[in-house]
């Protein structure tokens, strides 16, 4: 942990592309996730003020409630339709111009949410949610690729960590920035759901001075010189041969492959439990539970008697943990390993489920029940954020070789986004008919990846793409025909290039 905390600080200008980069990045996912919960009211009353201005007519509750649905899962549509982009525009323009481009689309989000009040008119946000969404699936996806391929080797698990620390930085941001007494006030709200534009700003004038990823220059524009000069100015005055020839030996083992499509990574047998793993890590990463432990955390810091009008105070707290917890896990990463994380984030979180499914039955019998139901909603976090959290958004980065990564991270994203879609519009419709039970679904997923994990995937720490591959081979190959292609990945391994 020492020596990657140290080896990272040896980097200023590491850090600043992971800041950067993430400020334009993961975090404005994270926000859009927790902004609407301040403001809800006052853009229920934007749409009415608008139906009676328009149409004289006042919307029943029932009109209301749906058109306010659709303001809030429109978001997940566009993040869709944003990630099934993202695999290609990463491959024609690269991750640095792709990121620079989409800062356009949340800045012209902002300004239809900041005008959406003096032109009274809800439309203009429904289509600034849907313009936060397609920004979020890019920037989800490409944030990821950069960061991880601007990275050395032994900090990749390190910096990979902070993708996530961003998304609850944002998720915290929102909720601490709601507040009324900042802009979750009636007269600023619409400058509440603008301050995306600011943070696109701020990278859209900053980035252009950092440089692309050196993975992308030498293996996808075969441009070494300007890979040496990037690893140069982002890693400073060192040796850099061994990484890339890291980078030379995937190279030959591609032997000039091109970047495949999503249709194609899923018919590749090669890197069949690659994909398995994708599928099992993102979809488990929506239906773990965490949503729902959100939706659940208000009810249960009523029932402990925390006064309504106190409840948003509460809930910060909530993202409070999740941040802290993030950025402490970071930093334990590299000594601790993904697999282990991986595998007893799942199985704590599948105990604390079981265990809330009790203490939520019990709190109407018992008057100290919500208290335990408030403690475990905090550890629940926090393994949640020291294990799936902060490791599934960097996996396709690092367990797919260079011509798969493009289409892993759209896979990746799609599963996300349409888990997300999906338990926003389910969830309701679960907690109405099952009450505390449905986290028994949830117990399950977790259950499930955790043994998945821990028996078909091997560990990532400080291991080459080619390496993590060959690995896989190894666990699962059955026939000669798997043990043939190990050797030729050893071969290539130790070629001397």
């Amino acid at each position: 942990m020492v020596n990657a905390l140290s080896l990272l600080v040896g980097c200023p200008r590491l850090i600043a592309t992971i800041l950067v980069s993430g400020i334009g990045g993961t975090f404005q996912y994270g926000f859009q996730i927790s902004v609407l919960n301040s403001p809800s009211s006052f853009v229920k009353e934007l749409v009415n003020r608008t139906c009676m201005q328009r149409y004289g007519l006042l919307l029943e509750p029932w009109g209301l409630n749906l058109i306010w649905s659709f303001i809030v899962s429109v978001f997940c549509i566009g993040g869709l339709i944003g990630a099934l982009c993202a695999g290609k525009l990463v491959t024609v323009y690269g991750r640095k111009r792709c990121l620079l481009l989409n800062n356009i689309v949340a800045m012209t989000a902002a300004v239809m949410m900041l005008l959406s009040k003096m032109a009274t008119s809800f439309e203009m946000i429904f289509a600034g949610r849907f313009l936060y969404g397609i920004n979020a699936g890019v920037s989800l996806s490409v944030h990821t690729m950069y960061l991880m391929e601007c990275a050395p080797r032994r900090l990749r698990g390190l910096v990979g960590f902070t993708v996530t620390s961003f998304v609850s930085m944002g998720k915290f941001s929102g909720q601490l920035m709601g507040l009324r007494e900042l802009l979750g006030s009636e007269d600023r709200w619409h400058w509440l759901l603008a301050f995306n534009g600011l943070t696109a700003t701020i990278q859209l004038f900053i980035l252009p001075f950092f440089p692309e990823s050196p993975r992308y220059l030498l293996l996808d524009r075969g441009d070494r010189q300007g890979c040496e000069e990037a690893m140069e100015w982002l890693w400073g005055r060192r040796a850099h041969d061994s990484e890339i020839e890291d980078m030379l030996k995937e190279h030959v083992a591609l032997r000039g492959e091109r970047s495949l499509s999503v249709s194609e990574l899923v018919l590749k047998k090669a890197e069949r439990w690659q994909f398995l793993t994708l599928l099992a890590t993102f979809t488990s990463l929506q239906l773990c539970g965490m949503n729902a432990i959100y939706l659940y955390s208000l009810e249960v810091f009523y029932a402990a008697g925390i006064h309504p009008d106190q409840v948003r105070y509460a809930a910060l707290g909530t993202g409070l943990c999740e941040v802290t917890t993030s950025f402490a896990c970071a930093a334990v990463v590299e000594s601790t390993g993904k697999k282990i994380l991986f595998f007893r984030g799942y199985m704590c979180m599948a105990a604390i489920l079981a265990l809330l499914t009790l203490t939520l039955n019990l709190q109407g019998h018992v008057s100290w029940m919500p208290y335990c139901s408030m403690v475990l909603i905090f550890i629940f976090i926090f393994f949640f954020s020291s294990g799936p959290a902060g490791i599934t958004a960097s996996l396709p980065g690092e367990i797919f070789m260079q011509s798969s990564k493009a289409a892993a991270f759209t896979i990746g994203s799609c599963l996300s986004w349409t888990g997300l879609f999906l338990l926003g519009m389910l969830f309701p419709l679960m907690m109405q008919g099952m009450g505390p039970y449905c986290f028994i679904i949830f117990l399950s997923f977790c259950l499930f990846t955790g043994i998945f994990v821990w028996l078909n995937v091997p560990e990532t720490k400080n291991k080459t793409p080619l390496e993590i591959t060959e690995e896989f081979q190894r666990m699962h190959s059955k026939d000669k025909n798997h043990e043939h292609g190990n050797e030729m990945i050893r071969t290539v391994l130790s070629t001397k290039l």
